[in-house]
């Protein structure tokens, strides 16, 4: 076959070298993925993304440098640079277009199917989480030890429709650019502004129509004192009304009832305050609007914000990456047994050490150990002498739980995200429940627990307090605070310490 002279040029020959090397690594790369089970991310990144972007710029670069080529020459007067002739009738081109159009449509559907999977490849958790290393490490980790780490990330941040596909893809490749030139925040702001409504994410799977009735809740911590006193509490969870049948008629899901509409506005960009409420009777026509008394916010200010309706979001705030607490995680490993219990005062020396802010992961986990390790040996040598296996099972548990929850590279604990569910550690409920939204004639938003919970037991197992299922108890702290946790949110103080 003759080579045509035009295709002799430092355009074109790279060209070449581009798309020939090109496509031997992807077949190499191919074999590697499937014989020695090694698909990775990079492998895929490589094998579906790059390396294919770069065999077909090869392969453009080839027909532009003939064409530079033919006008050089053509301009210094060469006739034998004319375009090639088709004749059908001739045997020997007829095999040449059959040789063409055979390797023009192999490669037609090699590009198809390897376009196919570069789609579900970027649709894949794999790419979403490990792709970027650390900066997306928090996530990650976080998504995995959630309730919906085998829910893919796309479910959520992306969904159905075409729209919102090109969308996040034009949303990745700045994210792409941050990444690469270092132009990322620490930690990385929660898109808020941008996620889909719920209707079309999460009640996919969670839908209004599906009723819960109430449901009992069991939680169960431990007291920083020498004997890491267990301290339990059982709590009837009202996320519905007594019988599911009832439907939406009361309890927390009360809220996304389809015969009521509850509109708010925040000044904030997370949402924590919220100074405006409307509530809308559908079957009535009822409405009422309640303000933050002590948040004094004009008419004009309120115009110039978002109204945004009430859906799961606005309280499942953090369904998939969820940061838990230094005391949270701890009481987690000292009731699963990662930490011993029986290590005298180990949630108190762990609360002492976990109220750093470090600089690197390394130095945390140094510290971790070398603080738990001193603390015994200097205040409580008994126990340093006599439970040391305990004392580094114990540093070992503490680490580990600390690397699910906190992130020194990217800045993020559990404090980046809070969560809205409760009223613990953020204001969540509290951010309407508060005694403070108030109507013109009066009525209310109340800042009463027993809306959304009664408490069936408290204390320690030895002592126990409980009553029926049909009554309450008054909440009792574990450690005598007097009436302080009557006068402020739980948050003030559970938030600060740590």
């Amino acid at each position: 076959m003759k080579v045509p002279k035009s295709i002799f040029n430092w355009l074109s020959i790279t060209g070449i070298f581009l798309a020939v090397n090109s496509i031997i690594l992807i077949i190499v790369l191919f074999i590697i993925s499937f014989t020695l089970d090694a698909g990775h991310t990079y492998v895929g990144l490589y094998l579906y993304i790059a390396l294919p972007m770069i065999m077909v710029l090869g392969l453009v670069l080839i027909p532009i440098g003939m064409i530079f080529k033919m006008k050089q020459l053509k301009s210094a007067k060469i006739s034998e640079l004319n375009w090639p002739k088709l004749d059908l009738n001739d045997p020997a081109h007829r095999r040449k277009l059959a040789i063409a159009s055979a390797g023009t449509l192999i490669f037609l559907l090699v590009s198809a199917a390897g376009s196919y999977k570069a789609f579900h490849y970027t649709e894949s958790i794999e790419f979403c989480g490990t792709l970027c290393h650390s900066v997306m490490e928090p996530e990650y980790v976080a998504y995995q030890n959630s309730p919906h780490a085998r829910v893919k990330c796309v479910e959520c941040h992306v969904g159905e429709g075409a729209d919102w596909y090109v969308k996040s893809k034009l949303s990745g490749l700045y994210q792409v650019y941050s990444v690469l030139f270092n132009k990322f925040p620490r930690p990385i702001p929660t898109p808020i502004q941008s996620l889909r409504p719920a209707r079309e994410t999460c009640e996919k799977c969670h839908w209004p129509q599906k009723f819960y009735a109430q449901k009992l809740h069991n939680q169960r911590g431990f007291l920083t004192d020498s004997v890491n006193t267990e301290w339990d509490i059982t709590m009837m969870m009202k996320i519905g009304p007594k019988f599911s049948a009832f439907k939406l008629s009361e309890g927390i899901h009360w809220h996304i009832n389809p015969d009521v509409k509850i509109e708010y506005i925040s000044n904030t960009n997370d949402r924590e305050s919220i100074p405006w409420v409307k509530y809308t009777n559908l079957k009535t026509g009822e409405v009422r609007l309640y303000k933050d008394t002590s948040k004094v916010i004009s008419q004009k200010t309120l115009d110039s914000l978002q109204t945004r309706i009430v859906d799961c979001m606005d309280c499942h705030n953090r369904p998939s990456h969820n940061y838990k607490s230094a005391p949270v995680y701890v009481d987690n490993a000292i009731l699963s047994g990662i930490v011993p219990q029986e290590l005298g005062y180990i949630k108190s020396v762990a609360m002492n050490v976990l109220k750093t802010n470090f600089r690197n992961k390394d130095t945390a986990l140094m510290t971790i150990r070398d603080n738990i390790t001193a603390t015994y040996k200097d205040k409580y040598p008994a126990i340093y002498a006599g439970k040391k296996d305990l004392i580094d099972k114990a540093i070992a548990g503490i680490q580990q739980e600390y690397q699910k929850n906190n992130f020194p590279f990217m800045n993020v604990t559990y404090n980046s995200y809070l969560s809205h569910i409760g009223h613990m550690e953020s204001d969540g409920c509290f951010r309407c429940h508060d005694n403070k939204h108030k109507t013109d004639k009066g009525k209310v938003i109340k800042k009463d627990c027993n809306l959304c919970h009664t408490i069936i037991a408290q204390g320690t197992p030895g002592k126990l307090k409980s009553v029926s299922i049909k009554d309450t108890l008054q909440f009792e702290h574990p450690v005598d605070v007097g009436d302080a946790w009557k006068e402020t949110n739980c948050a003030e103080c559970h938030r600060v310490l740590y």
